[in-house]
């Protein structure tokens, strides 16, 4: 199958029932409910769903990606909703085709900053996901350029804040969405200067150069 025509969009709030159950039905966790802040996306090409993602609010605590960041405490809470968590990612069954998991993020990387300052009003800077060795290798993360920040120490987030007990802990992957992310973050003040938004580009654009941010972080002492 060509992937000229792939396509990555959110999915319609008409299509969320089927979306659920393919999620409910193909990844080994099953379906995940929309927690806080939710973008759900589907991957098509010629009028067929190859892929589904899910990004979602962000662990609320994590000490290898608090770590890596290198925030503080004080300023950890203030901050995380300028990070989203890859909660969810499959290919369906029978398209298990060669670099489509790689284009299905690479055209997330390039959208989800726009579409995340217009559905909940402010910017992203950075995502995470959490890979559990003993199912995958993260081998699509690692090329699609995430970063390994670490381990979680095995607990897992309920309606009450966190498991009592650990269990098998996961890999942390990073991925900055604009080069100075980590700097920002751990800056002792940081200021948001939102910027009229630019033009979305075609989806069916493939040249290498990523779009324009649609957001300026200034920082200060």
């Amino acid at each position: 199958m060509s992937y000229s025509s792939l396509q990555v969009a959110p999915v319609h709030p008409s299509q969320e029932r089927n979306f659920q159950d393919l999620m409910q039905a193909h990844h080994y966790l099953g379906a995940l409910p929309k927690i806080e802040n939710t973008i759900w996306y589907v991957a098509t090409a010629e009028d067929q769903w190859l892929a589904l993602l899910s990004f979602s609010a962000p662990a609320l605590k994590c000490s290898a990606r608090d770590e890596w960041i290198g925030w503080s405490y004080r300023h950890q809470y203030d901050r995380l909703n300028l990070v989203a968590n890859n909660s969810r990612f499959i290919i369906l069954p029978e398209h298990h085709h060669k670099n489509l998991a790689l284009q299905a993020l690479s055209h997330c990387k390039r959208r989800i900053q726009q579409d995340w300052l217009e559905r909940f009003g402010y910017p992203l800077l950075l995502l995470e996901t959490f890979v559990g060795p003993d199912h995958f290798h993260g081998t699509i993360y690692r090329a699609s350029n995430w970063i390994l920040a670490g381990a979680t120490k095995g607990y897992w987030r309920t309606r009450g804040g966190y498991s009592e007990q650990a269990q098998s802990s996961k890999w942390v992957f990073m991925l900055p969405l604009q080069r100075n992310a980590r700097a920002l973050l751990s800056r002792l003040i940081l200021v948001l200067c939102l910027i009229p938004l630019p033009d979305r580009k075609s989806e069916n654009e493939t040249d290498s150069q990523p779009d324009v941010i649609s957001l300026r972080l200034l920082q200060r002492d």
